[in-house]
């Protein structure tokens, strides 16, 4: 069956649009259009709510579960199903559930700076997240990379917000020209993880709308998203969801926004200001903040008007309407379905994403001729598919960078292995060796309906692991059986949990934690921190294991409240040998005799997660990873270096390795990905979305991240200087400038022509530039516009970007680039004003393919100052 049949059968009937061919700099709105088949018939809004009585409009409120909407059969208004992610679409289960395609993270999608390609991925992702019985995708994150320690950067696009929003735009368009809503988050200024329930954000209007909000405006105006999430954390003393400033002067009144806005999970914070603030939809359900007799109240004491309630239902409506869920209102079950056409596009765009940062004599590509033995260390056979969080996804499968090496290499060449390096940060889950109360794998599971345990408990078998009862919420459980180690030694636990919890060894606390988790969804998605403490045990003997744990309460860290009832703990276990043993010297001892080392480091999911910042730019654990890589070094001159992070780290040995190659996190295909790089099948053609400093401490963020946890309160003092606007001005900080990259072919930029001197408000000035490709192999490059004002009256940035163009190019082929600069490129926020400015006065176009280098200056002007709205 072809793909086209398959989603056929699953009821989806869409078709695809030709892609837009107009200049990826100026893609117009409704640059798409939403087929009739999946519109279905046209629905009378109006006429639903005027027959839905004041009790179905409140239940219309908040979803009905984890992942849907309410229903109100009455009236054949049905339920939507959403589902995470921006990498995949996850279905229902936070983990282990039905299997999915995982394409590239979001910030190798930036690395492509080509336009064209998320559209394809909003494509799959449309069709993947049918697959799934949804019709909405919490997709995609477009927040600025503040600083390289965001736990969730890898999600989002880039440090600079045209570059977000354009891609953006181009995904959304993707997903929606499908069927498909896009759910563009987390509006706004959810930059860090640190505290994100509770953590203000103290930012000026100016860095606001230049930076934090330019990507959500770009994508908003452009493509016309079907909702928007709201963040966690308070922007300027208010919580977003509550925050009138945002979501109804700014979204709605300026920029135009007709879509739904709902919660982030866990992210409402009050009954009538939300409502009235314009948050449509608290997620997920039951309701939490927007119970029926509360919002009844409200109503009643004059808090709460009922036309803001249908201002709700309205929003609410037009999603259904628009997702055809009034022509199918069946949530269909979720389905495992792996199409060769998106494994085929995951693997390109991974490939395309990658970032050669060097390549000392040409080391690379690889070539198998005259290589008789190569290294494959460090992570070599992980497959660092995504992040951690939101973004996880239980991977149809997932290649390796080892398994794609011994495809590639065959029997002709001596492929080794080792690890080299110790990268735990929480135990693997304690599975082996569990036996439950009637002696079979496992423990025995009891859920009470009390906290004390006093009640008659509920009593179930179950496999260890992190235990989360999504569907069955209880005051306490207990996990009781025995433990029957076959090694003797001092073996290794660690623990986490939801709310306060107690480890037994033979009725004796091993283990506690006393109070709720900092981070409750941090915790789902595996990005807490475990204490890990060791217990000495004796082969042959038996243990008595109990754990004992009780839900958390509302009354601490935020975000809590979607969790009451809802338990989880995680026992985590290494044997001693396991933890102590010695990596490094076998390591050492392959790479010595090895033509080429390979040496594959990064961040799993558990250390670059949602729910977690970091808080350094080494790679984990311990340096670990770097004395592995500065070992090496000693004993072989043919190092490569394979990073896979979302993030930029510190290099303390690029000067001894031959080359360095950015894989970011490149989606289930990852290892054929890198391979394909490696050994030249694609020609890297990547530039960066983000800087590259030398060390933290050279960041524009550094001192004011991740702000004051005791105050909560994170002042971003560096204002509109983020990313290259700051390293502009402090080149010696930065190790890669943005936009920079390497290939395997040489380019030529010349003859660039700007036509047109002027930039009249409402107008644009075309850019061209010749691009040819000088070497013997085909290849990519991308030309960058940057726009840089020269006689400024107030302080600005040396230059931002206003346009980029990517060309394919064939060895000695030449092509002309052409690219449109707007003239919002020339503007600022004028705080004294509340408006757009563009000065008068002198400006320049620059043109090259980095941020760092410039290969023409061109010079234009804007005659007269003009302001205008937003």
């Amino acid at each position: 069956m072809d793909d086209a049949s398959v989603f056929s059968a699953l009821g989806f009937e869409g078709r695809r649009t030709a892609p837009s061919t107009r200049a990826n700099t100026d893609l117009s709105p409704h640059g798409y259009t939403v087929p009739s088949v999946i519109m279905g018939s046209p629905v009378d809004i109006e006429g639903l709510i005027s027959q839905l009585t004041l009790e179905e409009k409140i239940s219309l409120l908040a979803g009905q579960n984890f992942w849907e909407t309410v229903p109100v059969p009455r009236l054949n208004i049905p339920s939507l199903k959403v589902s995470d992610g921006p990498n995949g679409a996850r279905g229902a289960q936070f983990k282990g559930g039905v299997k999915a395609a995982c394409f590239p993270a979001s910030v190798s999608l930036a690395a492509t700076w080509d336009q064209s390609l998320p559209q394809k991925i909003g494509n799959a992702l449309a069709e993947e997240t049918i697959s799934k019985g949804a019709y909405v995708l919490l997709a995609p994150t477009v927040c600025p990379h503040r600083s390289p320690l965001g736990g969730r950067n890898f999600e989002s696009f880039s440090e600079d917000p045209f570059l977000a929003g354009q891609l953006a735009t181009s995904y959304i368009i993707g997903l929606q020209e499908k069927g498909v809503g896009a759910t563009i988050k987390h509006f706004a200024a959810n930059e860090q993880e640190t505290r994100r329930f509770t953590m203000n954000v103290n930012v000026s209007e100016r860095a606001l709308r230049e930076i934090y909000l330019k990507p959500f405006e770009i994508a908003v105006k452009k493509a016309e998203p079907w909702a928007l999430m709201t963040s966690y954390n308070l922007v300027n003393g208010t919580h977003s969801d509550l925050n009138e400033h945002l979501l109804q002067t700014i979204l709605r009144e300026q920029w135009g926004f007709k879509g739904l806005v709902m919660s982030d999970w866990g992210g409402t914070n009050s009954v009538a200001e939300s409502i009235t603030a314009g948050l449509d939809l608290e997620m997920p359900g039951p309701a939490n903040r927007r119970k029926m007799e509360d919002v009844k109240k409200a109503i009643s004491s004059g808090s709460l008007k009922v036309e803001s309630i249908d201002g709700c239902v309205r929003a609410i409506l037009k999603l259904l309407e628009k997702t055809g869920k009034f022509a199918k209102p069946e949530t269909p079950p979720e389905q495992a379905i792996s199409l060769p056409a998106h494994r085929k596009l995951i693997r390109e765009a991974g490939a395309q994403g990658i970032v050669l940062l060097k390549n000392e004599n040409d080391i690379l590509p690889l070539k198998k001729s005259g290589v008789k033995s190569v290294a494959a260390l460090g992570l070599a056979k992980e497959c660092l598919a995504h992040g951690g969080g939101s973004a996880a996804v239980n991977c149809h499968y997932k290649i390796t960078p080892y398994e794609a090496l011994e495809r590639t290499l065959g029997k002709d060449v001596d492929l080794r292995f080792s690890q080299g390096a110790k990268i735990f940060r929480n135990l693997p889950d304690m599975v082996e060796g569990l036996f439950n109360l009637e002696n079979k794998p496992g423990l025995t599971l009891s859920r009470y309906d009390t906290r004390d345990f006093s009640s008659t408990p509920e009593v179930s078998s179950h496999d260890m692991g992190t235990y989360v009862p999504l569907e069955s919420r209880c005051e306490a459980a207990k996990l009781e059986g025995v433990y029957r180690p076959t090694v003797t030694g001092s073996h290794h636990l660690s623990f986490s949990s939801l709310g306060p919890s107690k480890f037994f060894i033979n009725d004796k606390v091993v283990l506690e934690t006393t109070k709720n988790s900092d981070d409750s969804m941090g915790f789902l998605l595996g990005g807490v921190v475990e204490e890990i403490v060791s217990f000495d045990f004796v082969a042959g003997e038996e243990y008595k294991i109990r754990l004992e744990t009780v839900a958390p309460k509302d009354e601490a860290e935020g975000g809590l409240s979607l969790l009451e009832g809802l338990l989880g703990v995680h026992l985590g276990f290494m044997l001693q040998s396991d933890y102590e043993a010695d990596l490094l010297t076998d390591a050492v001892e392959i790479a010595k005799t090895s033509d080429i080392a390979l040496i594959f480091v990064g961040n799993t999911p558990v250390w670059e997660t949602e729910g977690q910042d970091m808080t350094t730019m080494s790679l984990p654990a311990n340096g670990s990873q770097d004395a592995l890589i500065k070992a090496v070094c000693e004993v072989n001159s043919n190092v490569v270096v394979i990073n896979s992070t979302g993030v930029a780290i510190s290099m303390p040995w690029l000067s001894s390795v031959s080359a360095m190659v950015q894989t970011w996190f490149p989606g289930q295909e990852a290892g054929n990905s890198i391979v394909d790089v490696l050994f030249g099948d694609v020609n890297p053609g990547g530039k960066l979305p983000i800087s590259i400093p030398h060390r933290i401490e050279d960041t524009p963020a550094y001192g004011n991240f991740p702000g004051d946890v005791d105050t909560l309160q994170v002042t971003y003092q560096e204002g509109v200087e983020i990313g290259y606007r700051f390293y502009d001005k402090k080149p010696e900080r930065v190790l890669f400038p943005f936009g920079f990259g390497l290939s395997y072919s040489k380019f030529e930029i010349s003859s660039v022509k700007v036509e047109g001197k002027v930039l009249a408000k409402g107008g644009a000035i075309s850019v061209s530039a010749d691009v040819k490709n000088v070497a013997g192999v085909a290849g990519h490059e991308v030309v960058q516009v940057y726009i840089a004002p020269l006689n400024s009256k107030v302080d600005r940035p040396i230059k931002t970007l206003a346009g980029f163009a990517k060309v394919a190019l064939a060895s000695g082929e030449s092509k002309t680039a052409q690219v449109s600069v707007s003239f919002e490129s020339a503007a600022f926020w004028d705080e004294t004003l509340n408006m757009w400015k563009v000065e008068e006065g002198d400006y320049e176009i620059l043109v090259g393919n980095s941020s760092a280098n410039i290969v023409s200056k061109e010079k234009i002007a804007v005659k007269e100052t003009f302001t205008y709205g937003p």
